[in-house]
């Protein structure tokens, strides 16, 4: 099997790597010329190409051409038009960008009357999917993910990733860590709403790190005596110095909060000493937690976590400063209670 990679950042390129390992002929496309003679001196692809249409004609030389578009969500349009001047019938394409999924749907839609497959392909596992592998959601037609699956299973973590929860039964492919979720868009759809969850859970860990870095407010607490601030009842019940750094490698071991997650988060708070002053607070958020929610209203669904999450990502970013100057005002106004 021969694929043609679009995109050979550090993941495109890990990508590559984990498919050559299982047999499969790579060949890449990245504009930057001397970034792509590295790639190809560094062993990460089979071939390499600074034009489209020669990455076409050399991976559909002996049958139709497999294509895989590993670029962010606001280049995948652009991408596609640019790839279709040089795709025919029968050939498939493979999104494995955050596209939401119902630009996969409207994709799916418009490629299969040029007679190619459109395959959304969810990826999660970022630059750890070279050793880790990574986890595929997939959208498409049976008949392309069929052809298709050989690279999945390539890219898939493997069974030995997690015990299984059922040993008596024969092991599906969600068990090697990719699953056909559906028909055109599923994949995307899929991927959509596990980032929705993972916004849910980095908040979690945010918020309780931060309520075990403030447990010892109270030694430093000065009742103010005034009513702008409700004061600290006991505050000798929060003199704890409690060491986060401690703590993240202790829930690591045998607590039910444990996750890959947590053991990035204990890797940031045991290297970076000043309080993680490099970061500057601000979060953003690429689209899924918003596509999330759109979702969720559309259906009906409650999702109270994952829309605290994300708005929370927009407070972080400063956007709620003037709604909080306007409280400042109403609360001057009425009440003449000073700003802090």
């Amino acid at each position: 099997m021969k694929v043609g990679i679009i995109g050979l950042g550090r993941m495109g390129e890990g990508m590559s790597r984990r498919m050559m390992k299982a047999g499969i002929e790579t060949w890449g496309y990245r504009r930057n010329y001397d970034k792509a003679q590295e790639a190809f001196e560094k062993g990460y692809v089979d071939g390499v190409t600074v034009d489209i249409a020669t990455l076409c004609a050399t991976v559909k030389e002996s049958a139709p051409g497999i294509f895989m578009m590993v670029v962010p969500a606001e280049t995948v349009e652009e991408t596609l038009n640019e790839l279709l001047q040089y795709c025919s019938e029968g050939d498939i394409i493979i999104d494995h960008g955050n596209s939401n999924f119902k630009d996969s749907r409207r994709r799916a839609q418009r490629l299969e009357k040029l007679g190619i497959q459109y395959i959304d392909c969810g990826t999660s596992g970022g630059v750890y999917g070279l050793e880790r592998g990574y986890c595929l959601m997939v959208g498409g037609s049976n008949t392309a993910v069929s052809i298709a699956s050989p690279i999945f299973r390539a890219l898939a973590p493997g069974i030995s990733a997690a015990p299984r929860t059922d040993t008596f039964t024969r092991a599906t492919s969600a068990e090697y860590g990719w699953l056909h979720c559906g028909g055109p868009g599923a994949g995307h759809f899929v991927k959509m709403v596990h980032n929705g969850v993972e916004y849910g859970i980095m908040q979690a860990y945010a918020e309780g790190f931060n309520l075990l870095h403030e447990a010892n407010a109270g030694r430093i607490y000065v009742a103010e005596g005034d009513a702008e601030v409700a004061p600290m009842e006991h505050p000798e019940d929060y003199c704890y110095d409690i060491d986060t750094v401690e703590v993240a490698e202790l829930w690591r071991r045998g607590s039910v909060v444990g996750s890959w997650l947590l053991d990035l988060t204990a890797d940031v708070l045991r290297h970076d000493h000043d309080d993680l002053k490099k970061f500057d607070g601000g979060v953003s958020d690429s689209g899924e937690g918003r596509w999330t929610l759109h979702a969720a209203v559309d259906l009906g669904v409650p999702t109270p976590v994952i829309s605290a999450a994300l708005f929370e990502r927009f407070n972080s970013r400063k956007l709620g400063q003037y709604a909080n100057r306007v409280l400042n005002g109403m609360r001057y106004m009425f009440g003449g209670h000073h700003v802090r």
